[in-house]
């Protein structure tokens, strides 16, 4: 007949179950952090077993197993059941068949029998006693104050461990809310694009007639109300279209790696932009090959020397492109003799919707949204980008990105 003592039953043992419960963290797969811990635990006490128990209503299971195979056992014959019971004070047993608690108890008598053990109970930030960090021989053992010192330290590591997991779990719950309503967002603005570019192409249409029919008619203010009902359109239309990349551009970075010339790729974006003669954008002598997101690198291209004309108040506008590169990343620079960005705006130039109160060389004010997006896009590529620029001189931007594998 048995006649061990079963651990009692904590009087907080509802909160205790739910305060382990919400770890999330029982019945998961081993991790490498909490197998270090178990291992470094046998060999500062000399075991051949070390463990991380979690105890639950009716078993103890193992988060972390070093010297054994098996994932869990009972409750009843739980030595880690006991142990954490006194949540301030760690619990030695150095010889089990002299314990009246222990003496009988079945795990005394496997492959393996538990003889000593020692186990340090693991105490969460509400005082809750989880399980234990624990050490077991089959022989009889003492530890030194030493070992009993390091094993408490280790045990705080297991619920600063405990805490992190749960932390991130709860992170992670809410990086998925964030990509549901970003989804929602990303449809939504499809939906406006579709639905308000076409009111605004008819608004320039109709104010285009308009304008033709009653020519005759109106004063020459009454015709530049027309000319800024147009402006105003196309200005709606262009933020409209901006916001839209904005949120597409999480579709780019999907796009597998290619091998590609910079030249071709910025060529391309030259005949994009209709670049007139008075442009002259230096390309990299040396032509290099890159391998990377083509598509997510072209949209940055696109952006900056976009920009770089727009923002440009010179007779003759001249736009030089370096790039060099190491090991591990591309470095690109991009410089124009434009209007420059003022000190005062430099660093919240990427922002999104921040703007530097500046108009481009069609008078339009630009609406802070395409370098957020280029920023954005740079990031995603393992990469950083800074400004610097004088006003009515020349700005230059350098970014890097990774290299593909």
């Amino acid at each position: 007949m048995i006649r061990m003592i079963s651990a009692a039953i904590p009087i907080n043992e509802d909160f205790r179950l739910e305060a382990l419960r919400s770890l999330g963290i029982l019945d998961t797969e081993p991790e490498k952090e909490f197998d270090e811990i178990t291992k470094l635990a046998a060999y500062l006490c000399d075991t051949e077993i070390a463990l991380i128990s979690l105890v639950d209503e009716n078993r103890q299971w193992f988060k972390s197993k070093y010297g054994i195979n098996t994932c869990e056992t009972l409750r009843e014959y739980s030595f880690c059941a006991h142990a954490m019971l006194n949540p301030l004070e760690p619990l030695i047993v150095p010889d089990a068949r002299e314990d009246k608690r222990f003496f009988d108890n079945p795990l005394t008598a496997i492959e393996k029998i538990v003889i000593f053990y020692a186990g340090i109970p693991l105490v969460d930030k509400d005082g809750f006693s989880l399980g234990t960090l624990c050490v077991i021989d089959s022989k009889p053992k003492e530890l030194t104050k030493r070992q009993i010192e390091s094993l408490q330290a280790l045990a705080n590591q297991v619920t600063v461990l405990f805490e992190l997991n749960r932390k991130n779990s709860d992170l992670e719950k809410v990086h998925n809310k964030l990509e549901e309503r970003n989804h929602s967002l990303k449809e939504f603005a499809k939906v406006i694009s579709h639905d308000l570019k076409m009111p605004l192409a008819n608004i320039i249409t109709i104010t285009d007639l308009l304008k033709l029919k009653l020519k005759e008619k109106l004063d020459e203010e009454g015709l530049e109300y027309f000319d800024y009902m147009k402006t105003s359109a196309f200005s709606m239309s262009n933020y409209i279209s901006d916001i839209l990349n904005h949120y597409e551009s999480e579709s780019l970075i999907k796009s597998a790696p290619e091998q590609f010339h910079l030249n071709e790729l910025l060529k391309e974006i030259v005949d994009l932009l209709s670049i007139n003669s008075e442009t002259n954008i230096n390309f990299p002598e040396t032509d290099p090959i890159l391998r990377c997101n083509k598509l997510a690198l072209k949209q940055v291209f696109f952006n900056l020397i976009g920009n770089s004309i727009k923002y440009n108040d010179k007779q003759e506008i001249i736009i030089t492109i370096d790039c060099n590169e190491d090991s591990v990343f591309y470095y690109f620079r991009i410089t124009d003799n434009g209007m420059g960005i003022s000190h005062k705006h430099l660093d919240t130039i990427f922002d999104l919707f921040s703007t530097a109160n500046i108009t481009d060389n069609n008078g339009n004010k630009g609406n802070g949204i395409g370098l957020s997006t280029v920023k954005k896009l740079i990031e995603k590529l393992g990469g950083s980008i800074k400004v610097a620029s004088e006003e009515n001189v020349q700005t230059t931007f350098d970014f890097y990105i990774k290299k593909a594998n």
